[in-house]
Formats: C-alpha cells, structure tokens, sequence
C-alpha cells in the first residue's frame, strides 16, 4: 500500500461521456492501445497520479504495465509507476455479473505478472505496480474479503505450494505483492447508507494503514434522482468520517463524478465548487468529458489545483430530513421515469459509442425497480444523453413533489443546488412540454418557475429538430447521431 499522504486527488477514468475524441486515439471509440496511450496521457500530460484500469464490461489490455513502461521508459524512471504514479484496476463482481466471473480471477492473477514487468524494469527494488483493486456494487463486507482472501490464499501464496519436487516460487518465481487491498464501490441507496457497517466489518481483522471506500454518483441519480444522490453521498460521507474516528484508521473517499450536473457537474471550472459541496472526499474522479472536452491547459491546472487542495472534514447534514427529502423526490423521479422511458429508450439507440464495451447485461441497459416502478433504461451516461437531447434535463425530475420548506431544507444541505440546477435548466426546451404528460410537465413547469435562467436557444433548436426525425424513424438514424453530438457540444459532455 501506498503512505496515506499520498492517496491520489484525482482518479483519471474511462466513462465514456465524452464528445471530442482525443487527439491521440485513432477511432472516436477508444479500447485496446489507445486506452494505453490514454494512461500515459493522464500520467504525462494532465498530471493525474492515478489512472483507473477498468475491467468491469469492457475488453481491456491485460499487459498494460509491461507496455507503458516499455514504451515510455524515460518518463517511467522519472516518476516510478506504484510509488509516485498509480494503475488501479476495477473488476467484475461475479453477484452481478455472472459470466465475467472468470474475469475477475483471471485479472487478480495477472497483477503478480505486472509485478515481475516492473522488477524487469526498474530491478530488485521495484515498487509494486498494482495493489489495490475496486469492486463494484458492493453490498457486503463478504463479496470484498472473498476478493481479498482469494487472491492472499489463492495467488498471494502459490508460490509456497509444492510442485512435483520444487515449490511453485522456485520454479517460476515469487508471487508479489503476497496480498492487495479491495476498495469497494458502493452505488445504491440501501449501502451507501449502510456504507460504514460494510467498511468497519471488512476491516475488523486487518491492519492496515488506510481504507478507500468509492461513493458513486451517476448510479445513484439514475435510480433516485439528482438531488437524492447528493443527499445519500452525504449521509454515507459524514457516517465514514465518523467511522474513521471510531476506528482510527484513516478512511479516504472516492467520488464518482462526472460532467454532467446529473452526474455530479465537475468540470475544470467548477472544481472550487466541488471541493465546497464535498470537502472530505480524497479523490475526485477525472472522467473522459473533463479531460477531452476542456483546454489541455485548463484541465492540467485544475488538477493542479486540486493537488494542492487539503482534504477537509465532512459537511454536516440533518440525516432524518435528508432522508425524508430522499424519500420524496425519488418516488416523483421513478413517476416521472416510468413515463419517459420508451422514448428514452428510442433515443439511446442513436447515442454514439465512446469505449467498447461488453453486452453484459441486458440488450443495452438495466432493468430496473425505481420505487415500484420496473422500468428498462440504458446506462447513466447515455440514459442523461438521451434526455439531454430531447431537451429535458433529468435533473429537474422529482422536483416538483418538494414544498418551499422542503426546498429550503435541500439548499441547507446542498451547498451548490441553485447553481448546478441553473447549469442543467439552462438546455430545457419550454416546447418540450407540448410532447410530454404529467408528471413530466409538471416537473418541467416548476424548474422554469423557479430557475427563469438564460436558455440556450441554439440547444434548444437541435433538440426539437431530433424530436422531429424521430417521428420518421429508423431512416434518420444518422442524422439523429449527428444532432445529439452537435448539442452534446454546446454542453461540453455526452452524458
């Protein structure tokens, strides 16, 4: 593990919520070496000090380690990869995703062989290149300690296994790093709130020097909305800092954010903003809008910025009302959803691709129960394209169910609410409401009431022209592309 001092600020990732493509990548829809240039990028050029390795529903190059530090030796040496740059690797879980299983073991073996690229590279006192890995949809400590015992038991201690007349270390070599760390990546309503139980269990016979815990954002507005995502990060924020007090082991947040206001709104801009809203989380989640649809420049000194910006302690919220507030805009959220999702559907069909990615569930989404409601809906990034491009910003759903009171009890609780709805109120097209019943209307009303911001017209306008060419159908699917990524450029994200 790594000294807490230096738990990275800024997670470079590979969401897939970008408009341009990287001047790097050959194809608009990145995999394979392009996501290698990609790491080196993040590493070289943005100044981020950790890159996300994402296994999780998508083809991925297993030898990334062997390849960055062959091809980019000299930086390499400079700045050693596990000591001062960092790969993090996220995997299947095999609750969810059945047929990846396998997938997950496979990658847990493939670190030991990372580690030996790197002893190559730099010699005998090679730091490790991967020691840590994240787990998404964790539910319990169980799915985090199988990761961490399979790999100590399983992988971590081959190399003491006999075979024939040698030991396994003998014959091929020691298994380094003898035992890694599991991060887990908590994305619904249930385990956020429950978040601290799920990391005090997991630690209760371990001593380590930190625990990471990885808060998503995207996940949790899909299911319940906007503003309840930020309630429910919140609460799980303010709980794992007093774990951290109870246990005495520092406990460092990671959030999932994106560019989207729906998705989190952290743009090169807005980063003093999201340092306010959370000031206790340790890493902030880079994601592919945030570097490719921004300056270089500006990109690289936000990092910057947020490299020199201490961690502070959590916000304090009243966790009874945010919990009720909760309770009631998710249930006019799933309403209103329910209603939108055929058309939803229809459009994210036409939403282009960023990274290849895996079939693995469902066509090309979810289903899922939003309080009640089984509804079928494509992942956060596109379902958000979608309704970004029919001129309803998702953000403004579930709204309408809150009083002033209720209003006001959000904005004591959500430091940049006004803010971040002005940023999503700004694409609504007020026509919009001539094609949509209630409760859709409804909502759409009320954020106009209360956030009369200047709109942007030219926004407005592609997305009454896709509304338009999807009346035609199927024959205009590429001119239906082509206007959600002209109005995705107008938001500086896809979704």
């Amino acid at each position: 593990m790594l000294s807490p001092e230096k738990v990275p600020r800024c997670m470079s990732t590979q969401h897939p919520d970008n408009v341009q493509t990287p001047f790097f990548a050959d194809h608009p829809v990145l995999q394979g070496e392009d996501e290698v240039k990609e790491a080196f990028y993040a590493y070289s050029h943005l100044g981020c000090t950790e890159q996300m390795w994402d296994y999780e529903g998508k083809e991925v190059d297993p030898f990334v380690v062997k390849k960055l530090l062959t091809r980019y030796g000299h930086f390499f040496r400079e700045r050693r990869l596990g000591e001062d740059l960092f790969l993090t690797l996220r995997v299947p879980n095999p609750r969810v995703e059945r047929a990846e299983g396998k997938v997950l073991l496979e990658t847990l073996e493939s670190i030991p062989r990372s580690c030996d690229a790197a002893r190559l590279f730099y010699g005998d006192d090679a730091p490790l290149p991967i020691f840590e890995v994240i787990l998404p949809m964790t539910t319990s400590a169980g799915e985090l300690n199988r990761v961490y015992h399979y790999y100590r038991e399983f992988i971590g201690g081959k190399g003491r296994q006999r075979c024939f007349d040698v030991t396994v270390a003998e014959w091929v070599g020691d298994f380094r790093p003898e035992r890694i760390s599991v991060i887990p990546l908590i994305e619904d309503r249930e385990h956020l709130l429950r978040a601290n139980g799920i990391v005090a269990e997991y630690l209760h016979d371990k001593n380590v020097p930190y625990q990471r815990v990885f808060l998503a954002r995207s996940d949790p507005a899909l299911n319940y909305g906007q503003a309840s995502a930020v309630l429910l990060v919140k609460i799980a924020l303010m709980r794992l800092e007093r774990l951290e007090r109870e246990l005495g082991v520092p406990i460092f947040p990671i959030l999932g954010v994106g560019s989207a206001p729906f998705r989190g709104n952290f743009t090169p801009p807005k980063a003093a903003e999201m340092v306010r809203e959370y000031p206790s989380v340790q890493t902030y989640t880079v994601q592919s809008a945030f570097k490719y649809d921004y300056p270089e420049e500006e990109v690289r000194d936000t990092i910057t910025y947020l490299g020199r910006t201490p961690r502070r302690p959590a916000l304090e919220v009243d966790e009874g009302r945010c919990l009720e507030l909760i309770r009631v805009i998710s249930t006019r959220y799933a309403a209103c959803v329910a209603v939108l999702a055929p058309v939803v559907n229809e459009v994210a069909r036409y939403v282009p691709a960023r990274r290849a990615r895996k079939l693995h569930i469902g066509l090309f989404g979810y289903s899922r129960e939003l309080d009640g409601h089984d509804v079928h809906l494509p992942r956060a990034i596109t379902f958000c394209c979608a309704m970004y491009s029919l001129g309803i910003p998702p953000e403004v759903l579930g709204l309408g169910a809150l009083s002033r009171e209720d209003l006001s009890s959000l904005r004591e609780a959500y430091v940049n609410f006004d803010r971040d709805m002005a940023d999503a109120v700004r694409y609504l097209n007020p026509e919009v409401m001539e094609r949509v019943s209630s409760p859709v209307r409804e909502e759409l009303e009320r954020a106009l009431e209360l956030f009369p911001v200047e709109r942007d017209e030219e926004h407005a306008a592609g997305t009454g022209w896709i509304w338009a060419l999807l009346q035609e159908g199927e024959r205009n699917r590429s001119l239906i592309a082509e206007e959600i990524v002209k109005a995705a450029a107008r938001r500086r994200f896809l979704g």
